[in-house]
């Protein structure tokens, strides 16, 4: 099986052989039979989130943002490298927590190479990838964002002692969102996020 066989399997079959079918995945991924295999998942990530738009069974949303989320790391580089923010924006406050997480670790797959240079000053920016100030521009939109949608979805009984740490939280959005606001804070440090909590200092130090 291909790759494109197994994508139209999960976009097309039945409940069962579409959730199998997603669990291969990985397996196809990492697969040595398709000479192809490189540009097919470029391409099949390139268009996931029109796809995703066509999908309407809850199920088959599960499975194919899951099946994504395996390969996402494969994506091609690109200076646009915020450009499946608003798709996945849109996934981490859904109803689905497997949908959420998907959404999580795909956010914080793009966190990697948006902060290397944060985290490794020296390391050489590639041709193709964003540049510093590219970067700290997207982060500071990101996290403008995922505050925003951190105080929709905050309840005050998430104040309660109980909740110390951010895997306390009950499943929901707000813990998916708290769970990417915390990777930032971890890959940018805690005095990077103080800058990008000061709009002013932020635009006129990056110009």
């Amino acid at each position: 099986m291909t790759l494109l066989e197994a994508f139209n399997i999960i976009l097309t079959a039945n409940e069962e052989e579409s959730r199998k079918t997603a669990r291969q995945v990985r397996k196809l991924a990492y697969s040595h039979n398709d000479k192809d295999k490189y540009s097919t998942i470029v391409s099949i990530i390139e268009t996931a989130p029109q796809t995703y738009t066509d999908i309407t069974e809850e199920f088959r949303q599960e499975n194919f943002v899951k099946a994504i989320s395996v390969i996402y790391f494969l994506r091609k580089d690109s200076q646009q490298a915020d450009r499946f923010f608003p798709w996945l924006i849109k996934l981490i406050q859904h109803n689905n927590g497997y949908i959420r997480y998907a959404a999580v670790r795909m956010l914080e797959n793009e966190l990697g190479p948006l902060t290397v240079y944060i985290r490794h000053p020296d390391f050489p920016v590639k041709d193709n990838h964003v540049t510093p100030l590219q970067a700290d521009i997207i982060l500071y939109h990101l996290y403008v964002a995922l505050n925003d949608l951190s105080n929709q979805f905050w309840r005050p009984e998430f104040k309660n002692k109980k909740y110390k740490y951010i895997s306390d939280l009950p499943p929901g959005p707000y813990k998916s969102i708290e769970m990417v606001l915390g990777t930032m804070e971890e890959y940018c440090g805690k005095e990077y996020l103080e800058k990008l909590r000061d709009p002013l200092y932020f635009l006129q130090s990056r110009g």
